[in-house]
């Protein structure tokens, strides 16, 4: 069954399912976070690559709004404006992409989604989360990774407003996670009861994404 708003196949897509059914970067490697800073098979890089599905949705400052809702107890519906309004948080931390690389450091300024969490109130039945993004991208999150402590609703970065080909005006930063599950383009942030698999992880990626073990594929 195709979802109506799922984003068309493109070179890039094609290319990460590939790599997923060929094990492409996976080097058997295990490595404790606290014994070393960078995860088995990564290299460090001082850019910040561009990886998208091919497509930049037509999202400003003035036009973008975030929807909060399912399992909750308070529904939110925030214009860019409320969003800002919300108590602001200060975050560095790493970034680690399945495409093998990382870069240290990063500066971010957003929400909390702790704060986000206090705001929303979920229910007890609320166990996962599913990003949606304004290209028509999702991903699915347990609860606790949503809610690590250093994980946030970014719409700054090394204090300037963060770039749209990078997920501007506000994307997710779940820094313990490999990067795709930091969805760009935030537009919808879904509470659920049971786990929902998004756009890579039906395609052969893993369902949680944990970068020192190498979680890059689905062990099916």
């Amino acid at each position: 069954m195709t979802d109506d708003n799922e984003p068309p196949e493109s070179k890039l897509t094609r290319s990460k399912q590939r790599w997923a059914r060929e094990g492409k970067f996976l080097t058997g490697k295990i490595t404790r976070p606290e014994e070393q800073r960078l995860p088995p098979g990564q290299h460090l890089t001082r850019d910040w690559p561009v990886l998208d599905l091919g497509m930049l949705p037509n999202v400003t400052q003035e036009h973008w709004r975030l929807d909060v809702f399912g399992a909750v107890e308070q529904t939110i519906y925030w214009t860019f404006a409320q969003f800002q309004a919300q108590p602001q948080t200060q975050f560095v931390s790493d970034i680690h992409c399945v495409t093998t690389w990382s870069r240290y450091d990063n500066q971010w300024e957003g929400l909390a989604t702790r704060d986000l969490l206090a705001a929303c109130r979920p229910r007890e039945e609320a166990r996962f989360v599913v990003l949606h993004s304004y290209d028509g991208y999702t991903t699915n999150l347990p609860l606790e990774d949503f809610a690590a402590e250093d994980a946030l609703l970014a719409h700054s970065s090394s204090g300037k407003p963060l770039e749209h080909e990078h997920g501007g005006p506000v994307r997710l930063v779940v820094p313990h996670l490999y990067f795709w599950k930091s969805a760009k383009w935030l537009q919808r942030i879904e509470f659920v009861a049971d786990d929902a698999p998004g756009f890579w992880e039906v395609r052969g990626y893993h369902n949680r994404g944990d970068p020192w073990t190498e979680q890059r594929y689905s062990e099916d």
